[in-house]
């Protein structure tokens, strides 16, 4: 029975993963949705704990969060033969 809830959970976890990498904006609009439901039920830390961080930073609407860090680019150094 433990096996099941814990497969079940990762199962779980892997869908929302998935989802939220490759559909960012119906992900942001649906924990959105959902963290206003429980909002207005009185399940104010849920809601909290549920509610996507605001976009900032890129304009372009690509669904990154103001969590994400811009990449910086890897100096390319030299080879230096002896």
């Amino acid at each position: 029975m433990i096996q099941f809830l814990i497969i079940a959970a990762l199962v779980v976890w892997s869908a929302i993963f998935v989802f939220k990498n490759v559909f960012p904006k119906s992900a942001y609009s649906v924990f959105s949705k959902l963290a206003q439901f429980c909002r207005s039920k009185g399940w104010n830390s849920l809601a909290k704990w549920i509610q996507p961080a605001m976009v900032a930073g890129c304009g372009g609407g690509c669904g990154c969060s103001t969590s994400d860090a811009p990449a910086k680019k890897a100096e390319v150094q030299a080879v230096k033969w002896k």
